[in-house]
């Protein structure tokens, strides 16, 4: 692989409107296909906003019509905003493109971040992103003083989080000592190259998190690598070790063409 690019496009009181990221992730998209630029990595913090992949239901967007913007990535809903380091891999790549192995590879550069920091964390199977994992069932809290076998999240489909108070908030997931998901992934691959990307939460309020169904799940929640470390993390400390574990990984990746199988000959 080419060697990365790395645009740095704003941050903190620099933070970049989602829309005008996305008009640039389009414009080096189409630069990218083209042969004119490298492969390049759009970094940055958002101002809040909740976008909305094509995947989400309606019954997952907020419940007081908090304006949502609805992308062209896969996924569902998930928040952006202060605290939060976004990155947008706009890559080439062989076709047929492996999909998989994209996400892989950026969720194995995610890893290897917060593990430098201290904080061990891992894949879920079924479940694209990068976790902390709670602890086993049967050693968790109850909730509302009820025993987990009563856990209405586990038997209900219609059960709503948002509605049922701060014990099943997704911003409380880590005292409740469940799954948590510290890194977002969603992407898109158009004429083989890709766009969108990651949000990895360094600092953010996670309260905002607990207006929506984030990424469609509702049996897990969402963590920060300051509230997992216990101390201030800032974004200034993580984007240089982000960058250096993207570059270290992508860089080094051998690409190939995803294996299609061949129906067997009558």
């Amino acid at each position: 692989m080419s060697e990365l690019r790395f645009v740095r496009m704003g941050f903190g009181d620099e933070a970049v409107e989602y829309q005008e990221a996305w008009d640039e992730q389009r414009r080096v998209h189409a630069a990218r296909f083209a042969d004119e630029v490298p492969d390049t990595v759009l970094l940055l913090e958002h101002p809040p906003v909740y976008t909305a992949g094509r995947r989400t239901a309606d019954n997952e967007r907020p419940l007081d019509g908090t304006p949502v913007i609805d992308v062209d990535r896969g996924g569902k809903i998930t928040w952006h905003g202060p605290g939060q380091l976004v990155g947008y891999p706009i890559q080439k790549l062989p076709r047929p493109v492996d999909v998989v192995a994209h996400v892989r590879r950026l969720e194995e550069a995610l890893i290897r971040t917060c593990a430098e920091f201290g904080l061990g964390t891992t894949r879920v199977e079924g479940r694209s992103g990068v976790w902390v994992l709670g602890d086993p069932v049967e050693q968790r809290p109850a909730l509302g003083g009820l025993a987990l076998d009563f856990d209405p999240r586990l038997h209900d489909e219609e059960f709503d989080p948002r509605l049922n108070g701060p014990e099943y908030a997704p911003s409380n997931a880590g005292q409740r000592r469940e799954d948590r998901k510290i890194a977002a992934i969603g992407i898109r691959v158009a004429k083989g190259v890709t766009m969108h990307g990651f949000s990895l939460n360094v600092n953010p309020d996670n309260k905002w998190f607990d207006r929506i169904i984030p990424c469609g799940i509702r049996d897990a929640g969402v963590a920060s690598l300051a509230s997992e470390l216990g101390r201030d993390v800032t974004i200034e400390e993580v984007l240089p070790v982000v960058e250096r574990h993207l570059r270290d990984v992508l860089e080094n990746a051998e690409l190939k063409p995803r294996e299609i199988e061949k129906a067997p000959a009558a």
